[in-house]
């Protein structure tokens, strides 16, 4: 059975660093042509934390406007300064017909208080949100909250939940995560590409990694094969290219992300708010190694290229 990728969405500026929702359709055609099985609006790679309340509302459903049913859209919602005001947004955002809101573990207790605060603050939001379908993410900002399996488990148990990012990066709590959940409707995605094969072997619904905004196709064709028996030399080589490749993928990210586009001949922007430094000629190189890369991994397993031309 094959795994989904869903990619964390880009956000695309004009020169003067407003929305821009021309190439946004753009790049989610980019994203459909490569294969995708999903699409996150609205969260940290959307520089989510540098626009502003109503761009989120517009960007998040632009996205769910243009893809119209192809793919499920789900986008973060845990914004404000009290939890009511967090529920207010989720319900502003849930309108745009996203199929789930995603909540930010970080946002439900403060750096120094324990997993039982945020336990408490993520029962009252589910309370002020009547019957919307929630998600979790374990954003790196403000800080990473990383939930516990317990914790996922009981959370599972009301109902709710019915989608989790992970970005702990730690094998062994991602199998007891998902040994706490099996059986449930929750997708759970890993976020860490050097963690794919075996997050997916170990029963996750699939990857969001970041890397899908430099080669979404790659990591699509990974999903796909992760259980191919006819494949499982190919998988491995190609997991450990991906661990190789992640260092460059991390580095001055996201407008590094939007040079790569760039060079694969979208017209996109390299502009961003959240990360103002254009990357030096070393990272530059960086993404030159990285596009090399990635041409010798589509050779070798014939990946088809998401070319831009086949998403006018």
């Amino acid at each position: 059975m094959s795994k989904k990728f869903v990619p964390v969405m880009i956000t695309p500026f004009t020169p003067e660093a407003e929305l821009d929702f021309d190439m946004l359709k753009k790049l989610v055609d980019f994203y459909l042509a490569a294969g995708v099985k999903g699409l996150f609006a609205n969260c940290l790679s959307s520089e989510m934390y540098s626009i502003k309340s109503d761009e989120r509302i517009a960007l998040t459903k632009a996205v769910v406007d243009h893809v119209n049913g192809r793919v499920p859209v789900v986008a973060t919602g845990s914004f404000g300064l009290t939890i009511e005001d967090k529920a207010d947004f989720t319900k502003r955002i849930f309108d745009t017909g996203i199929e789930a809101v995603v909540l930010i573990t970080g946002h439900y207790a403060g750096v120094e208080e324990s997993e039982n605060v945020m336990m408490k603050g993520l029962e009252k939001m589910m309370s002020l949100t009547g019957n919307i379908p929630l998600g979790l993410y374990e954003c790196p900002v403000p800080y990473k909250r990383v939930i516990s399996a317990e914790a996922l488990k009981a959370l599972v148990s009301t109902g709710r939940m019915t989608y989790h990012k992970d970005t702990c990066c730690n094998v062994a709590q991602v199998q007891a995560k998902l040994d706490a959940i099996r059986g449930s409707d929750l997708q759970f995605f890993d976020a860490h590409t050097p963690n794919a094969v075996t997050s997916m072997k170990a029963g996750a619904a699939g990857m969001s990694a970041i890397a899908g905004n430099f080669y979404p196709e790659v990591m699509v064709w990974l999903c796909n094969n992760i259980d191919n028996p006819d494949k499982q030399e190919e998988v491995a080589w190609l997991q450990a290219e991906l661990i190789k490749a992640d260092v460059i993928v991390h580095t001055a990210y996201p407008m590094s992300a939007k040079f790569f586009l760039q060079m694969r001949g979208l017209p996109i922007h390299a502009i961003s708010r959240a990360h103002a430094m254009e990357p030096t000629p070393k990272e530059k190189a960086g993404l030159e190694t990285l596009r090399n890369m990635m041409q010798s991994w589509c050779e070798k397993l014939d990946i088809k290229q998401a070319e831009y031309e086949n998403v006018l």
